[in-house]
């Protein structure tokens, strides 16, 4: 009784570190600004972490995750090897049918090619991998133990539809995955504290989240000295990012997702990108008013 207790203890605790925060007004306008003309829906979620303000749009609306789901698959993993399922460096046996389209590097890999868990997590962060992360969503037990361990922790809306029982109507709405702005921004904060699965596997996950490779949308408009965590998910009509920053000033975390977009063009211009470089932009400002730092002029025509 006193361990089932305490379990509920913790997660009511992770839960109020988002529960009762006082709207920042003046952000939200601003937030409005940039938002209020985009061709689709907007929602986002922005806590200060050290004030404990928020600004929100549309914070508890659910979105598509796309490839942002596979937060929730890396802490299925990692709950996994803290059950004593799998060791972090788990040998493994690449197979060509695991492969899949779309983004990441594992898809090229040669049949039988050995490799192991820690490859296949990090490249399904890093790269966004959509291959290894099957093969993780798998090895943790899928989705249905995955959304298990989130409801457990107190989310709601955060669920793993695809290759998942009983979740095929969602499938049809949201694809792969589904969040909310708020519950998302508070899973990264729950493994940025050191809350999610324990300690160690929180900060091995966090320094997984800090290598991301695509940094061309709302991690442009942060300095590239200045550590951020973050995931982005990307369909033609749904383009969202998570994002924590530790900023000098105090830690920060935003989300920022999009669905319903009029314009599903995969260019450097797309309008949601624009939008997140823009909302990503506004808040180093907001949050680091004192710094100078700007994208190098030409930084744009790299991506051309």
């Amino acid at each position: 009784m006193k361990k089932i207790l305490l379990i509920v203890a913790v997660i009511l605790l992770q839960h109020s570190t988002f529960a009762q925060h006082k709207t920042d007004k003046k952000l939200e306008a601003q937030l409005h600004n940039l938002t209020d003309t985009f061709h689709g829906t907007v929602g986002v979620y922005v806590l200060n972490v050290r004030t404990g303000k928020e600004a929100t749009i549309n914070a508890d609306t659910i979105f598509p995750t796309a490839s942002i789901i596979k937060v929730p698959i890396l802490v299925g993993i990692f709950n996994k090897i803290a059950e004593g399922t799998f060791k972090y460096h788990e040998p493994l046996l690449y197979r060509d049918s695991m492969s899949r389209k779309g983004s990441g590097l594992m898809q090229f890999f040669r049949d039988s090619t050995k490799t192991d868990l820690v490859t296949a997590v990090t490249l399904m962060i890093t790269h966004s991998d959509n291959a290894a992360a099957v093969w993780c969503e798998r090895l943790a037990g899928g989705g249905s133990a995955i959304n298990a361990w989130l409801d457990a922790n107190g989310f709601q809306f955060t669920r793993l539809n695809a290759r998942t029982p009983g979740r095929e109507q969602n499938r049809q709405l949201f694809g792969w995955g589904q969040t909310t702005p708020r519950e998302m921004a508070r899973l990264v904060t729950m493994i940025r504290n050191d809350a999610a699965v324990s300690p160690a596997a929180s900060q091995t996950m966090y320094r997984i989240m800090t290598h991301v490779f695509w940094d061309e949308y709302a991690l442009f408009s942060i300095p590239p000295y200045i550590q951020a965590a973050s995931k982005q998910g990307m369909v033609d009509d749904s383009r969202s990012e998570v994002v924590l920053v530790n900023a000098p000033h105090g830690d920060y975390v935003f989300y920022i997702a999009t669905k319903n977009n009029k314009d599903q063009r995969w260019v450097p211009d797309n309008e949601a990108w624009q939008l997140a470089r823009k909302v990503s932009a506004m808040l180093w400002a907001y949050f680091e008013p004192k710094s100078k730092w700007q994208p190098a002029a030409g930084a744009e025509k790299l991506w051309y």
